[in-house]
């Protein structure tokens, strides 16, 4: 069952700060949160009525606290999928949502990445202005019955800090369409025959050798797409689309 945690305009100061806490621990992925790390203004606004729960949740999403422990330390794999289960409260259902999401971060930055979560009708629909995010495990119209089995890999209970594993749990079985085994999750491993390969289309690259074409396409391994995807950040190229191959 799913853990409901509505704020309403009636609301007691026990229910805001019941909120505060269930937000913390949803959107920060479960972690042990100091006082001089609390988002105070934040607090302050949605006790006195000025912002809602969502905005909250966009406080959070948009923090250091938030930023240093998902974006600048786990892999953009990673990062995407933590931002659906912390923000929509699901896996990642397909290989386009998740190089959507690469593609937007990389192209349009951290803060519209956070916010293209947020700010969607699916978001909307499921959460509204005053419910807390929480894990959707229940089964939805239209929604991907694989769906239950991914997010149980990138959520393995009250005890699971989401900062505690860096590497993406779902890069394999998103790119190939198939349910994860309910079982501990493991990286992909290097070397292996089956390890995952995928395309990378990148508009106006300027390393490895001047280009007189403005698309060019790289072939990596799926335990080589962090590095790459960083070192295209730092040039000008943009990624145009990551696509699995064969």
């Amino acid at each position: 069952m799913e853990t409901r945690v509505e704020l309403w305009p009636s609301r007691s100061s026990e229910d805001v700060e019941t909120a505060i806490r269930a937000a913390y621990k949803q959107v920060l992925g479960n972690p042990h949160v100091m006082e001089s790390e609390r988002l105070v203004q934040a607090e302050s606004q949605l006790a006195s009525g000025t912002i809602t729960v969502r905005e909250f949740v966009r406080a959070i999403g948009q923090s250091e606290f938030y930023r240093s422990r998902y974006f600048e330390k786990c892999s953009p794999y990673r990062f995407v999928e933590l931002n659906f289960m912390h923000f929509l409260g699901r896996a990642p259902l397909s290989q386009a949502e998740v190089s959507e999401h690469i593609v937007r971060c990389v192209a349009e930055g951290y803060a519209a990445e956070i916010d293209s979560y947020i700010d969607s009708a699916e978001y909307q629909a499921n959460f509204g202005e005053n419910t807390v995010p929480f894990y959707r495990r229940v089964s939805e119209t239209g929604r991907n019955q694989v769906g239950y089995n991914r997010l149980f890999a990138i959520d393995r209970g009250p005890a699971q800090v989401s900062s505690a594993v860096k590497s993406s749990q779902l890069v394999s079985a998103v790119a190939a369409n198939t349910a994860n085994a309910i079982k501990p999750s493991k990286a992909t491993v290097v070397g292996s025959g089956t390890e995952k390969r995928f395309k990378i289309v990148v508009r106006g690259s300027k390393f490895d050798s001047p280009r007189r074409i403005s698309t060019t396409e790289y072939i990596v391994p799926a335990s080589k797409m962090t590095p790459q995807i960083q070192r295209i950040n730092r040039t000008s190229g943009k990624i145009v689309s990551i696509t699995e191959i064969a």
